[in-house]
């Protein structure tokens, strides 16, 4: 899976105290916390879902305001924009450049206090909550940028539930159906295999277990003491 998606993180984007610098920053993503409603699965983030971006260095990550490349904040590459993983989840910090002074200002005033990251997913995992609602489980991924946003409504689940419908062997359209009816349930409890023991209607040779009973009860009706 190579298509880039974003997910959001309410309330955590604040400024920081760095000196003259103008920093922000919070946790783009958190860890092990179920997800709202995403359209029929919840979604988990693995706390080793950054591992590998974290490994090479966090290559060519940004920190862009609202995703924009025309807002861009800060790098990776030029050290403005540091990332580190903890037990809680990832946290971001981003020394905002002077022509991006008014994003430092919205975040200082409050109007702006959300944080969102994008990404693309390497390896993901389904499985059922213990009320039995699909979830998504992201295992490894590639960060791509970090981003303090004021518009959370953006989301596209189109990804994941082709991830689903490729490990259920499903037709995508199948899935996208079911997860409008809020069914993707359906695509994730196992199918139960039925054993008959008594082929084509009862009518021919008995099953070999069931043969095999009847035959030590006739010879014990045959013994004598």
């Amino acid at each position: 899976m190579n298509e880039q998606e974003r997910r959001f993180t309410r309330g955590l984007v604040e400024v920081r105290a760095a000196g003259d610098t103008r920093t922000i920053g919070g946790y783009a993503a958190k860890f092990n916390t179920l997800s709202r409603n995403l359209g029929g699965f919840v979604e988990r983030i693995d706390p080793g879902f950054f591992a590998k971006s974290q490994g090479d260095g966090w290559p060519r990550v940004m920190a862009r305001y609202n995703h924009d490349n025309n807002m861009l904040l800060g790098t990776s590459r030029s050290g403005t924009l540091r990332l580190v993983t903890d037990g809680t989840g990832l946290d971001y910090a981003v020394d905002c450049p002077e022509a991006r002074a008014d994003v430092y200002e919205l975040v200082q005033r409050g109007d702006v206090a959300e944080s969102s990251f994008a990404f693309r997913t390497l390896e993901d995992d389904w499985s059922m909550t213990e009320d039995g609602f699909p979830v998504r489980t992201l295992l490894a991924g590639q960060l791509v940028d970090v981003a303090p946003v004021n518009d959370p409504a953006y989301l596209d689940t189109s990804t994941g539930l082709r991830s689903l419908a490729e490990r259920a062997g499903a037709d995508l359209a199948e899935v996208r159906a079911a997860a409008e009816a809020d069914d993707l349930k359906t695509f994730l409890v196992p199918k139960r295999t039925h054993i008959d023991l008594a082929p084509n209607g009862g009518q021919g040779d008995t099953h070999p277990p069931l043969a095999l009973r009847q035959r030590r009860a006739e010879l014990l009706q045959r013994r004598t003491f």
